[in-house]
């Protein structure tokens, strides 16, 4: 079928709307029109090469829509249906069947190979090869080919195209913090970094009863928006020294710290954050080959480094349990959101790349 579809043909370069050829489902996948695509800093990445991807390519991966057609095995989802997309993960791999679907060991291959397992590409122009299959869907498009393990069923009495993101930046900031860390009640978090993702961890800190919740960012705006969705202190670490001022805050040091930035300084000061006994969860993605200088007897003395992917959610559960927060008011992720037409994309990624937008969503 023909779509609409942003791609990216050179590194760094713009995002172009072009007429594409999409492939019909095999017996496993599943065809979703696009309501709403959000704009992640991995999108980004990808389109620098940070993040490896084989060019031409459509990226995107935070899409939602509705089910336009199934393939002959398809059971979870049928036409008409709403749904979100989410990465994608084998199955079969010892990570998924202990049901830990966001440590597939075959998670690079599957959503950064730009195309499907069986090495084909799911979109053509004129008989040119466009990768795709980013996350398992490319949801820069007006259609994607998502295949049945991605595509999750969502309630039809909430506003489609605002859940895009929980399909990876919501779900992993908050995820973060429910999931992984697992924070308790009464506890304090000290977050690093306060884009979508960090302000996705604020308020579910909020949510689960945390009592001192400290946001750390250079970004005076972010921090007071940070206030705004649940954080009780505020540091300004391009004039503080953060761990300091944590420390001030706490005594020992935070109950959990979470790394949103990717920087290699930043992860450092969020290890030394927390207190003995403490768990600092790394959610930023760095550039492969990064490396980062810790104190050992720091983390010998009772200290928990744990590396998070997608908030260590199992999307068919996960995406269900956060739009129930939000429709009890205890989940507002709606507040972040700024909608720009599908042709604006540049815009909106040059408004994503300076700060002016917490969290883009395209709409086809």
């Amino acid at each position: 079928m023909k779509i609409k579809a942003a791609v990216v043909r050179e590194k760094s370069g713009p995002f172009l709307i072009e007429e594409l050829d999409l492939d019909d489902p095999s017996e496993n996948e599943v065809i979703v029109r696009i309501v709403g695509a959000g704009l992640c800093h991995t999108d980004l990445v990808a389109r620098e090469q940070y993040l490896p991807f084989p060019l031409p390519a459509v990226l995107g991966h935070e899409g939602a829509g509705v089910v336009e057609k199934i393939g002959s095995r398809v059971k979870k989802v049928a036409p008409g249906d709403h749904v979100t997309l989410s990465y994608l993960s084998c199955g079969a791999c010892p990570s998924c069947v202990k049901g830990i679907p966001a440590h597939c060991l075959n998670f690079l291959g599957s959503n950064f190979a730009g195309v499907r397992p069986d090495g084909s590409t799911t979109m053509h122009k004129d008989g040119e090869a466009i990768h795709g299959a980013f996350f398992g869907q490319s949801s820069f498009a007006s259609h994607v080919l998502a295949n049945e393990r991605n595509v999750v069923k969502v309630r039809k009495d909430v506003p489609l195209d605002i859940l895009g993101p929980l399909g990876c930046g919501f779900q992993t900031g908050a995820g973060g913090v429910l999931n992984s860390l697992r924070a308790r009640a009464g506890s304090s978090i000290a977050v690093f970094g306060i884009g979508s993702v960090g302000l996705s961890a604020i308020m579910a800190a909020f949510a689960c009863g945390c009592t001192t919740i400290i946001a750390v960012d250079v970004n005076e705006d972010r921090l007071k928006i940070a206030r705004e969705f649940g954080a009780t202190h505020t540091i300004n670490s391009g004039q503080a020294d953060p761990v300091a001022e944590i420390q001030k805050i706490t005594g020992p040091g935070a109950d959990y710290s979470l790394e949103c930035t990717g920087i290699p300084a930043v992860f450092r000061q969020t290890v030394d954050a927390v207190a003995i006994g403490g768990v600092c969860g790394l959610i930023g993605v760095a550039p492969f080959g990064a490396e980062v200088s810790l104190d050992m007897q720091n983390i010998l003395n009772g200290r928990t480094i744990l590396g998070i992917v997608e908030g260590d959610s199992n999307p068919d559960i996960f995406i269900p349990q956060l739009i129930e927060l939000h429709m009890r008011g205890r989940f507002p992720f709606d507040r972040m959101i700024k909608f720009y037409p599908f042709d604006q994309i540049n815009q909106a990624a040059e408004d994503s790349e300076k700060g002016k937008t917490l969290k883009a969503i395209l709409r086809p």
